[in-house]
C-alpha cells in the first residue's frame, strides 16, 4: 500500500517519478509512422509534426528490422510495408530531411539492427552539423523480448546482448541525453500476457540488461539513468493505471536493494506507452475510437512520459493521414481539455487502485522469484518459460472470449449486420522497386574502402573491442544495413528458436 505522506518524485516512485508530473509540461506526444520509401515517411513526419506531435517514433519494415537489405530474396513483397525500408545512410538523410536531429526527440522501434540505426542517425545528425552529445531519444534496443513474444532476432541471445552492452557503453560516452534501450512489455501484452506477466516478464529482461551491463564493467550509476521502458495500454482501466504504479515501485526497489544504486535516477522507471494494438477491432473500426481514448487516458493517469495513440483503421492497414491526425487529437484533448494534467497522482489513495497495485506487484515479484530460480532470463527464455507462460494465459483469454465470458463490442456482442469497411491506405507497390533501384545504384557508386571497414569490424566481432565504432565507420562508408548484418551473422550466427 502506497504511505500516504509519499509524494509523486520520492523513492520508490510509486505515484510517478517527478513531483510536479504534467504540471510542468504534458507527456510526449509521439505518433508512431513510417512507410514505404524514406521521402513518403518524411512526407508524414512533417504533417504529423506540423500537427502537433512532440516527438517522432519510427517505425521500420521487416527486412530492415531482419537485418535484410531491400533486394534480398527473403525481403520480396515486405519493403516498406509496416514500416520505412532503411538500407544505408543515404535512406537515412531522405527520412530527416528538414527536420532537424538536434530540435526533436526520436524514438526508434528497432532491435536486432539498433546499433546500425541508431550509427546512422548519429551520422545523419553531424551531417546537419548538430551537437550529438545533445541528441535525444530512445532506441528500443531489447532484443530479449524478440525471443518471448515478437521473433524479429537475428543472432543468439549471448552474442546479442553483447551487441546491446557495447551501445550502452558507447552511447555513455557519445550520447549521454540518448535512451540507450527501452526494455519493451509492450509486445509481451499484445502476444497475449495478462498486466501482472507484462511487468514480471519486463521488469525480468531488464534485470538481465542491468546484470550484462555490470559483468561488462560498467558502473550501475553510470548507465541506468539512461535506461527506458515501454508498456501496453489494455482495456481494464483501473488495473492499467495500477499497473504503471506497481512497475515502477517494483523497479525501484529492484535498482536499489538488488544493484545498489546510488544516483535516484537509476530507480525511477521513465516509460513511453502505446495504446493497445491487441483490442482494435476491425468489425465498426469507429469503435475504436474510444477504446483508444480510454486507453490513452490510463496511461496519463498512470503517469506515462511519452504516449502513442492507435488509430481506428489499424486493425485493417496502415492509418490514414486523418486517422493519424485523429488519433493525435486524442492526446491533444486529453492534455489540454480535461484537466488531468493539473493533479499530479490524482488517483493516489483510492482503495481500489491501491490494492490492484500492491497486488500487481506481488505478483510480479513471484514471477521474478521463478525466474531466478530457473537461473535468470535467458535461461528462463531458452527454457522457453516465460514464452509458455504468456501462450497459456492468451489461449485462456481466447477461450473466455469464445465462451462470451469476455465481451467484446462488435465481435461476440453488439454485432451490426452488413458492414461497408473505411477507405484504408494502401503502399504504392511501386516504391519497392524504386527502393531497390538505389540501392543498386549506391552500391555501383560508392568508393572502395567499404569492404575493409567490413573487414575491420567481422574481426572485432571475432575479438572483445566494443563494436559500436566499427559500425559507425562501416555505415559510413556507405555500408549497407544488410551487408552489416551478415558480416556479424558470420561471426555470431543465426538464432533458431527449438
Amino acid at each position: 500500500m502506497t504511505k500516504m505522506n509519499e509524494r509523486p518524485g520520492q523513492y520508490p516512485f510509486t505515484r510517478g517519478i517527478y513531483p510536479d508530473m504534467y504540471r510542468a509540461r504534458p507527456w510526449t506526444m509521439r505518433q508512431y509512422a513510417g512507410f514505404g520509401t524514406a521521402e513518403e515517411s518524411n512526407r508524414r513526419y512533417r504533417y504529423l509534426l506540423s500537427q502537433g506531435t512532440t516527438g517522432l517514433s519510427v517505425a521500420f519494415d521487416l527486412p530492415t528490422q531482419m537485418g535484410m537489405d531491400s533486394d534480398h530474396p527473403l525481403a520480396k513483397g515486405e519493403v516498406g510495408r509496416v514500416g520505412v525500408a532503411i538500407c544505408s545512410l543515404a535512406d537515412m538523410e531522405r527520412l530527416f530531411d528538414g527536420i532537424r536531429l538536434d530540435k526533436v526527440s526520436t524514438s526508434m522501434t528497432i532491435n536486432s539492427t539498433a546499433a546500425i540505426l541508431l550509427s546512422l542517425y548519429v551520422l545523419v545528425a553531424r551531417r546537419q552539423g548538430a551537437d550529438t552529445r545533445k541528441l535525444s531519444g530512445t532506441v528500443q534496443n531489447d532484443i530479449l523480448k524478440e525471443y518471448i513474444a515478437r521473433g524479429t532476432y537475428i543472432y543468439p541471445p549471448r552474442p546479442a546482448m553483447r551487441i546491446i552492452t557495447d551501445l550502452f557503453a558507447w552511447a555513455g560516452r557519445e550520447l549521454p541525453e540518448w535512451n540507450t534501450i527501452s526494455i519493451s512489455g509492450y509486445h509481451i501484452r499484445e502476444a497475449g500476457s495478462t498486466a501482472t506477466q507484462e511487468v514480471a516478464f519486463t521488469l525480468a529482461d531488464a534485470i538481465a540488461y542491468v546484470r550484462a551491463a555490470i559483468d561488462a564493467g560498467l558502473d550501475v550509476d553510470a548507465f541506468a539513468p539512461r535506461l527506458s521502458f515501454f508498456f501496453n495500454a489494455h482495456n481494464n482501466f483501473l488495473e492499467e493505471i495500477a499497473k504503471y504504479r506497481a512497475a515502477r515501485r517494483l523497479w525501484a526497489k529492484i535498482m536499489k536493494e538488488r544493484f545498489g544504486a546510488q544516483n535516484p535516477k537509476s530507480m525511477m522507471l521513465r516509460f513511453h506507452t502505446q495504446t493497445a494494438g491487441s483490442t482494435l477491432t476491425a468489425q465498426q473500426p469507429d469503435v475504436n475510437v474510444i477504446r483508444v481514448a480510454l486507453q490513452a487516458m490510463a496511461a496519463v493517469l498512470g503517469g506515462t512520459q511519452s504516449l502513442h495513440t492507435n488509430s481506428r483503421d489499424e486493425a485493417l492497414a496502415l492509418p490514414t493521414e486523418e486517422s493519424a491526425r485523429l488519433a493525435l487529437r486524442t492526446q491533444q484533448i486529453l492534455a489540454y481539455e480535461t484537466g488531468v494534467t493539473k493533479v499530479a497522482d490524482p488517483v493516489g489513495g483510492s482503495f481500489a487502485i491501491e490494492q490492484m497495485t500492491d497486488e500487481i506487484e506481488r505478483g510480479a515479484s513471484d514471477y521474478i522469484a521463478r525466474i531466478d530460480a530457473l537461473g535468470g532470463t535467458l535461461a528462463a527464455i531458452e527454457q522457453g518459460y516465460i514464452q509458455s507462460e504468456i501462450q497459456n494465459a492468451a489461449y485462456l483469454d481466447q477461450q473466455a472470449i469464445e465462451r462470451g465470458e469476455k465481451i467484446v463490442v462488435g465481435v461476440n456482442k453488439f454485432r451490426l449486420g452488413e458492414e461497408h469497411p473505411p477507405a484504408t491506405f494502401r503502399v504504392d507497390p511501386e516504391l519497392e522497386r524504386l527502393q531497390i533501384e538505389r540501392l543498386r545504384e549506391l552500391r555501383a557508386s560508392r568508393g572502395a574502402g567499404v569492404n575493409a571497414k567490413l573487414d575491420e569490424l567481422e574481426r572485432a566481432a571475432r575479438g572483445t573491442e566494443n563494436l559500436m565504432p566499427r559500425i559507425l565507420a562501416a555505415c559510413e562508408a556507405m555500408a549497407t544495413v544488410g551487408e552489416i548484418s551478415d558480416r556479424l551473422r558470420r561471426v555470431f550466427g543465426e538464432y533458431r528458436e527449438t
